[in-house]
């Protein structure tokens, strides 16, 4: 089966937080899935008692992102494009000219990754993940939407019969 990127976007780091270990929870270690945050969202996220204009200062313009996705591993800020990311995605965004390309770059289809972009540049978290088999989309699809995750979708949810009438 080829694989399938499952994504979403929650609005709180709460929400993507939960969905994170929900997915740990299905097996799926830390380093295998993807957190991506705008830089509209630091101004949101509070971690520790440190806000996000302190870590702002203290570490440069994603400090508090930075500060946000301590938790969830390694990750790197890409100033040009706006975005901190966490997880495999961050190659796929080394290279890119935009934040829908470098989405694009990571199997993201175009259309979707339009959609994505303009959601982190409203504040909200793309958490994603590659489903190691079928039935692994469609656990993932929930468990993101169950976060509170809009805009969910795989390869798998076009084969959803109602699609084409949403």
């Amino acid at each position: 089966m080829k694989a399938k990127v499952v994504t979403g976007l929650l609005q709180t780091r709460a929400d993507a937080e939960r969905a994170v270990e929900r997915i740990m929870s299905c097996g799926y270690r830390r380093d295998a899935i993807s957190v991506v945050m705008g830089h509209a969202a630091l101004g949101q996220h509070v971690e520790s008692g440190t806000s996000a204009k302190a870590a702002d200062t203290a570490m440069g313009g994603a400090g508090a992102a930075v500060v946000t996705f301590a938790a969830l591993g390694t990750s790197a800020a890409f100033p040009g494009l706006g975005l901190v990311a966490a997880g495999p995605i961050e190659a796929a965004l080394a290279g890119a000219g935009s934040a829908a390309g470098a989405l694009v770059a990571a199997g993201i289809p175009e259309h979707r990754a339009r959609v994505y972009e303009t959601g982190l540049q409203q504040g909200a978290i793309l958490v994603g993940v590659h489903a190691q088999s079928q039935r692994d989309a469609e656990i993932l699809e929930m468990i993101l939407e169950y976060a509170g995750a809009e805009n969910v979708r795989s390869d798998s949810a076009l084969k959803r019969p109602y699609d084409s009438f949403i």
